[in-house]
């Protein structure tokens, strides 16, 4: 799976002046000095909000990507702006976030052959797959 890049609204452009590449991985000092938040706070957030999930490095250092960046604002928005409790609006963002289908059975039989050159990957894929099997029991 490849992360792409989100679009950054005007409001994500301004919260950090510090000359980095708008996509840059932002430490937890940089977004809560960006929120006007505590570190504690991020980090409660991240409890309360599954979607809420940084990247952890070694010592278990966090580092937040634009689309933390962007739900972390929007639960500012809501908490401190509207005045919402955190569970109303984990429930908020749960019901606006588009629904993903599940892993199991997401992909529907019309549409693995939607693609012209599905059947050519297919065999391909055919092939590699019973020349790895003779290896194996050549070994």
């Amino acid at each position: 799976m490849t992360d792409t890049p989100t679009p950054l609204t005007d409001v994500e452009h301004t919260l950090f002046d510090d000359g980095k590449d708008p996509h840059a991985l932002r430490t937890i000092g940089e977004v809560s000095k960006a929120f006007g938040l505590k570190a504690h706070v991020l980090r409660y957030w991240e409890e309360q909000f599954p979607a809420l999930q940084p990247i952890k490095r070694s010592g278990n250092r966090r580092y937040y990507r634009p689309q933390d960046v962007a739900l972390i604002g929007e639960i500012d928005r809501l908490v401190h702006g509207a005045g919402y409790t955190l569970r109303g609006a984990a429930k908020a963002i749960a019901d606006a976030a588009p629904t993903a289908p599940s892993r199991v059975g997401a992909a529907r039989p019309e549409d693995r052959s939607s693609s012209p050159d599905s059947a050519d990957m297919m065999a391909r894929l055919t092939a590699i797959r019973d020349r790895l099997a003779d290896a194996l029991a050549a070994a």
